[in-house]
């Protein structure tokens, strides 16, 4: 099974190899769920590429095509900041991935995906730097009211439309989160004004869906759970921040995670996994639950979970 490479390796990608199980574990009880939990990111680790990489750039140009005006929306002056995300992009692949990107004149071959991306030519630079990797990329820019959504290629969200959120800041776009308003909100933007340069952030949050789609449309929540646990999915997105030194803006991207919770049985940490998160879930308050769309799946699913870590 191939293996979400450490940051100084190189991954390869053989016959039959895919996504690593578990790759993040952020319900283990090492992360409170509802916290702003960012930490440094060793810039190395900034993309993470694994064997369902071709599948799911495939699942990109497929959106691209048939819901672009769903998936792509940028505001009309972003185009430099555009073009800075897909520099940095294609000077970071093939020199972190060289078995992966390998850059070809004015092309990126993607070896995997056996095919190549074109750099310049008449695309958003944003979506020409989404064809090349598994994340969503959202543009935030700082004007005289804050942080705000400028720009985005959105094929993987979960549970919200970008035609919601492009332009509205930080306050408006976390709205329904419970507890953002006040002070997580400052403090976030705290935390986006102190950005540097080469010190990028990651974060994680889990959520459990009815199934493993990486694609969860608006309509999933609240009842993304109804009152069913079969075929339940544990959903994690790996966020980074990196600031854009010439732009001045933000990429914040978004890499979707899934596994099926029945896959815990037979895993090496099954139990102690099945446990951490069954506290979590325990733990949210019916706000939280609520938000998470799981209070109508909730003891189903802690009584599941009970089971696989081993208890009565």
């Amino acid at each position: 099974m191939l293996q979400v490479a450490p940051p100084n390796s190189r991954l390869g990608f053989g016959q039959g190899e895919s996504r690593l199980p578990f790759a993040h574990t952020p319900y283990d009880g090492s992360k409170q769920p509802f916290s702003i939990g960012l930490e440094p990111l060793d810039p190395a680790g900034w993309i993470e590429p694994d064997g369902n990489l071709a599948d799911d750039l495939a699942r990109k140009e497929r959106l691209l095509t048939d819901k672009r005006e769903a998936v792509v929306r940028y505001e009309p002056d972003t185009p430099a900041a555009q073009a800075e995300v897909l520099s940095r992009l294609a000077a970071h692949l093939p020199a972190r991935f060289p078995d992966i990107y390998r850059r070809e004149g004015d092309g990126m071959h993607i070896v995997p995906a056996g095919r190549a991306v074109a750099l310049e030519g008449k695309e958003a630079p944003l979506v020409t730097a989404a064809r090349l990797v598994q994340e969503d990329l959202c543009l935030m820019a700082r004007g005289t009211e804050g942080w705000r959504l400028a720009a985005a290629v959105l094929c993987f969200p979960s549970g919200w439309s970008l035609a919601d959120k492009i332009g509205r800041g930080l306050g408006a776009i976390h709205a329904p989160v419970p507890g953002f308003a006040g002070k997580m909100d400052a403090l976030v933007t705290r935390i986006f004004d102190n950005l540097r340069d080469g010190a990028p952030l990651v974060r994680f949050n889990w959520s459990i869906y009815g199934n493993g789609d990486l694609r969860q449309a608006p309509g999933g929540t609240p009842a993304r759970m109804g009152n069913n646990a079969a075929g339940a999915h544990i959903r994690v997105e790996r966020q980074t921040l990196t600031l854009l030194p010439v732009s001045g803006d933000i990429l914040f991207t978004i890499r979707i995670h899934t596994d099926a919770i029945s896959r815990l049985e037979g895993h090496a940490r099954g139990p102690e996994l099945a446990s951490g998160l069954r506290a979590q879930l325990l733990g949210l308050d019916a706000a939280q639950a609520e938000y998470k769309g799981l209070a109508g799946a909730r003891e189903e699913l802690a009584l599941a979970l009970k089971r696989i870590a081993g208890g009565d």
